[in-house]
């Protein structure tokens, strides 16, 4: 059965950068591997006050295997 958690948008930030870092990826190949620019990988990760929610979700989901659904923003580890 797979564990799921809720987790506050607030939260998406630093659990992009956890998954990304997991990966062993710099914020430069993640953002050629989701197709944005290295910035957007910046802002995403160290500004969870900006609006980067899609981002982040596909961050998570790319870099965990987890399935991220919203709006609450459950995730679903595999």
């Amino acid at each position: 059965m797979a564990k799921r958690k809720f987790v506050a948008e607030s939260e998406l930030a630093a659990l992009a950068q956890k998954y990304r870092l997991a990966t062993g990826k710099s914020r430069a190949q993640a953002a050629r591997e989701l197709g944005v620019a290295r910035q957007a990988v910046i802002y995403a990760e160290d500004q969870p006050e900006k609006s980067f929610t899609k981002l982040r979700c596909r961050m998570i989901e790319s870099f965990s295997g987890s399935k991220v659904t919203g709006p609450y923003f459950q995730i679903e580890e595999r």
